[in-house]
């Protein structure tokens, strides 16, 4: 008899150290689907997602290798909201159908556990939260979260608040959370230990 794969949905605001805890549970044999950097690729030269935001959004997005302009539009969903739909409009269906090819594959080999990464996976409401069993959230302290980011891209810190005051609030996030690894004054090894705590925990 073949059993379903556990499906497992992590989010966490940025500079948590979600992608840390996914790379983590991928070194203990789970199969981690990376929303974001699936988007990163649909949105870089040569990427399915490029005609229809040059189309969209005009050559001024665009960078001279052919890639979409971040910084240009960061400042652009920033200054206008309806940018951001017209955006998640053409890239999201586009993410949603990469990870369907990868999480059949991922089945198709006989990964007993499928890791979702998804950044905004409490900000997309219902839409996620049907395709896991399960949500665990990677949380720490807001200025954690801000010292981390400001430490790894020298972005500035208001910046990283106009991000952050996009993204869902941490209470929000630990509303939607059946788990939470709290990533803050511990090291790597016992980060180590929290993710693989949390597989066992959900059997995967």
């Amino acid at each position: 008899m073949t059993h379903l794969p556990v499906r497992l949905g992590l989010t966490g605001g940025i500079g948590s150290g979600k992608s840390t805890v996914a790379a983590l549970m991928a070194q203990a044999g789970a199969a981690v689907m990376d929303a974001d950097a699936i988007a990163r690729s649909l949105t870089q030269a040569g990427g399915l997602a490029m005609p229809a935001i040059l189309a969209q959004f005009g050559q001024q997005l665009i960078t001279p290798e052919g890639d979409m302009d971040r910084v240009a539009m960061r400042d652009l969903v920033f200054s206008n909201p309806q940018t951001k739909r017209q955006l998640e409009a053409i890239v999201h269906p586009l993410v949603a159908q990469t990870l369907q090819t990868q999480t059949q594959a991922a089945i198709d080999a006989g990964k007993s556990c499928l890791v979702f990464d998804v950044p905004l996976l409490v900000e997309s409401g219902e839409r996620w939260r049907r395709q896991v069993d399960w949500v665990c959230v990677v949380d720490c302290q807001t200025e954690t979260q801000i010292q981390r980011v400001m430490a790894r891209s020298q972005m500035p810190r208001a910046d990283i608040e106009r991000i952050m005051a996009q993204q869902a609030t941490r209470a929000q996030r630990l509303a939607c959370a059946d788990a939470v690894i709290y990533n803050e004054g511990i090291d790597l090894a016992q980060l180590k230990q929290l993710a693989h705590e949390m597989m066992v925990r959900f059997e995967l």
